[in-house]
Formats: C-alpha cells, structure tokens, sequence
C-alpha cells in the first residue's frame, strides 16, 4: 500500500486537496491530519474496517478504544451524545472550536458504529481549518485517536514532524496531511456526564473555563 504525502495549508486550504483527503476516508482509508493541538490518526467512524485497521496500529481492541470524534461544529451533537443539557452546551460553545475535548454520554447511535457498550464519547471541535473542512465535506465527523505514542522508548520527535511520521507510518496509513510542525500537548479532557464538570486530562485548553 502506498501512502500518499499532501501538504496542505493550514490556514488557507486547498478545496482540492481537501477533497482528495475526502475521498480517501470514503474509500476506507486511514489518515495522519493536523490538530490544533497534536496530529491524529481518523477514518470514517462508519466503515468498521477502517476501525478495524486504526485500532490494529494503536494496539487496542475496537471495544477498548476511547471514542472520540472530530465534528464540523456542534450542529450534529444530539445526532452523538444525550442529555445535553443547556449549561452543558453553553460551556461547549463557549470554548469551542478549541483545545478541548468533551466527555459526553453517548446517544443510541454511537454503540452501533463499533459494536460494543461504551455509553460516552468524546466530542472535538479543534481550532483548525483543515481537519473542520474534512469533516464538512465527509459530511459527518471523523473517528479520532491521537498519533502520540505513550511508551517511554518511542522518540517524540515523530509525532509533531509530518515527514518523521511518513517514515514510520507509510504503508501503514492511506495518507497523510503535512500542515506544519504539530505540537506535543494534547487537548484538555472535560467529563460533562450529569452536568458534573470535570478535568479528566489538563492540556493544551485552559482549565479557567470551569471557573
């Protein structure tokens, strides 16, 4: 499998490469984008197989996985998440889009991408036009799981350099955005389960929008 290479504007993207990046998610394919925060691998959270392969490279069963996607804005989130509530939705729009990641319990749709049980999913608005305008043309949110690698023994370096990340990952991945140098801190992780705000994770977001 070869693994195309696509620089990509971070501020003013190509329509047309855009939609190269498009038609490879709608293909199955797997892709290495840009955040406002760290790179990440997403698919299509429709095409299990795709799921499949994703969670093969994080080394996670499909039942395991943290569910979390990247959406346009928050238009589709009854589609995703329930009982939203109004205090809820008005932290939401006020921090997003933004370094922020928010923990919601899950509708009835989200079981059925994967199969499983899991009742709460992650939901991303990143402040970046790139991965926005993927997801506006796709026509639904993309299914998200960073590139950062955990393990002591993995260089860091890899996961904020585009090129670094083709040498590991080609063939391995369908493809893979260059928009720049990513960062290394990840998005803040807040719990909205019951209206009991929470920082799960402090990261790049800041936390003073609790307050």
């Amino acid at each position: 499998m070869a693994t195309d290479y696509l620089t990509i504007h971070p501020d003013n993207p190509e329509p047309q490469k855009i939609r190269k990046v498009v038609e490879c998610i709608r293909n199955g394919g797997i892709i290495i984008y840009p955040t406002d925060t760290v790179y990440g691998f997403g698919c299509d959270l429709y095409n299990m197989k795709a799921i499949e392969r994703l969670c093969q490279l994080k080394a996670v069963k499909p039942s395991k996985l943290h569910l979390s996607f990247i959406c346009y804005d928050l238009s589709d989130i009854s589609k995703y998440a329930k009982h939203v509530s109004t205090a809820t939705f008005r932290l939401m729009k006020t921090a997003l889009p933004g370094a922020y990641t928010f923990i919601l319990e899950s509708s009835n749709e989200v079981p059925k991408i994967l199969d499983n049980k899991k009742k709460q999913v992650g939901i991303r608005v990143p402040n970046h036009l790139v991965p926005r305008m993927i997801v506006q043309e796709l026509g639904n949110p993309i299914l998200t799981t960073s590139v950062k690698n955990d393990s002591e023994d993995e260089p860091i370096e890899y996961t904020t350099d585009p090129s670094l990340m083709y040498e590991k990952y080609q063939n391995k991945v369908d493809l893979i955005i260059d928009s720049g140098i990513g960062g290394l801190q990840a998005s803040t992780v807040i719990s909205c389960i019951d209206d009991n705000f929470e920082v799960i994770r402090e990261g790049l977001g800041d936390v003073s929008i609790l307050l």
